[in-house]
């Protein structure tokens, strides 16, 4: 007997290639999460196409020209909407930028709590309160703008990737059938098709509710964002909620340059943002710890408490990429292992002790 034997050189080529592959994700996540994003928007897209097919005009029951057409439909609306609302919001943003850096200084000293009482009648001993509150905290503060400031180039950078997104989309729209197929193929290489197919369309399925629990997290804070700067009575209220709620697809840094996007407009429109943002941070307990997880867990067939940890661990793993992909991950880790270990192979000597144990 040779040293290593067949099977001991099989099981340590396998893991060595386990984790190459491993390593090569690691290293290219980025481009990965750019290709998923994709692959989720052409899924946001594909009704819209289906419809144009089965309903076009001149083009019925085309693909490609139904795809040009929900494309053309797209560029069409971001257009109206870009020639309503740029030229107000660009006057209303270019006056937030120049104007920020005075307003964190003024909270860093403390020059606010002047501001602020003035304008809701405060007493003097109020003022001297809140001012020597902010001082003592200063260092929290500034830590906070960096933390802001961070996100922010984060944020900036996932907005940059929409241009590429919709691109690589048009792949997955135009030849998703013939690309799926091949993946099969080459997973069922071991002669399992029929058994890989059914786990590619469970896996299918997992990716069109995710898609439709984004789409529902995403109204509910458009809902709310609206809501409550029209009762605030904010500039462009409509506008910005549905900015916030479009953002809402950006784990982490899309509901914090909403947040900074919302409260920099009240502020420079003296309007109360004060409780917009007591009110954005309530939402935003709401929905990362009810709204959400009850919100994928009922669409993606997992606890609640689940889908919690998954967007915690994801988080400390891979920050912004890790949540995204976490959740659905483990849903179709759920579904493979439901699919090749069926229950009927789990042991059944717990519950017979307990049964038997209750009923002595």
């Amino acid at each position: 007997m040779t040293f290593p034997d067949r099977r001991t050189a099989n099981i340590l080529l396998t893991i060595l290639l386990f984790t190459v592959v491993l390593a090569v994700v690691y290293s290219a996540r980025r481009i990965l999460v750019i290709f998923f994003l994709a692959i989720l928007f052409a899924y946001l897209l594909e009704p819209v196409v289906k419809f144009q097919q089965r309903h076009s005009l001149f083009f019925r029951n085309l693909r490609g020209p139904a795809l040009v057409e929900a494309y053309l439909a797209f560029l069409i609306l971001i257009v109206l909407f870009a020639h309503a609302v740029a030229p107000g919001l660009l006057r209303h943003t270019g006056k937030l930028f120049n104007e920020v850096p005075a307003f964190l200084e003024g909270v860093s000293n403390g020059e606010i709590a002047e501001e602020i009482g003035d304008k809701y009648e405060w007493s003097e001993a109020r003022e001297l309160r809140l001012k020597e509150f902010l001082i003592r905290h200063r260092e929290e503060t500034q830590n906070l703008v960096r933390s802001g400031e961070r996100y922010t180039s984060s944020a900036a950078q996932a907005i940059g990737w929409l241009v590429v997104i919709p691109v690589l989309a048009i792949f997955f729209l135009h030849d998703g059938d013939h690309i799926a197929s091949t993946l099969i193929q080459i997973a069922s290489m071991g002669g399992k098709y029929p058994a890989v197919h059914e786990v590619a369309d469970e896996i299918h399925l997992i990716i069109k509710r995710y898609v439709r629990a984004k789409v529902i997290l995403c109204g509910l804070s458009l809902i709310f964002y609206s809501a409550a700067m029209l009762v605030l009575r904010f500039p462009h209220a409509i506008v910005l909620g549905f900015l916030g709620g479009a953002l809402e697809f950006i784990p982490v840094a899309g509901w914090i340059v909403s947040m900074a996007m919302i409260v920099g407009v009240g502020a420079l429109g003296h309007s109360h943002w004060i409780w917009m943002a007591v009110l954005l941070g309530m939402w935003r307990a709401v929905q990362d710890y009810y709204t959400s997880p009850r919100v994928m867990g009922r669409e993606l067939e997992i606890h609640p408490l689940m889908a919690i940890f998954a967007v915690m661990v994801g988080g400390e793993i891979g920050g912004i990429i890790g949540i995204y992909l976490l959740v659905p991950v483990i849903a179709a880790i759920r579904v493979i292992w439901r699919r090749y270990v069926p229950p009927g192979s789990q042991p059944q000597s717990a519950p017979v002790l307990v049964h038997t144990a209750i009923h002595e």
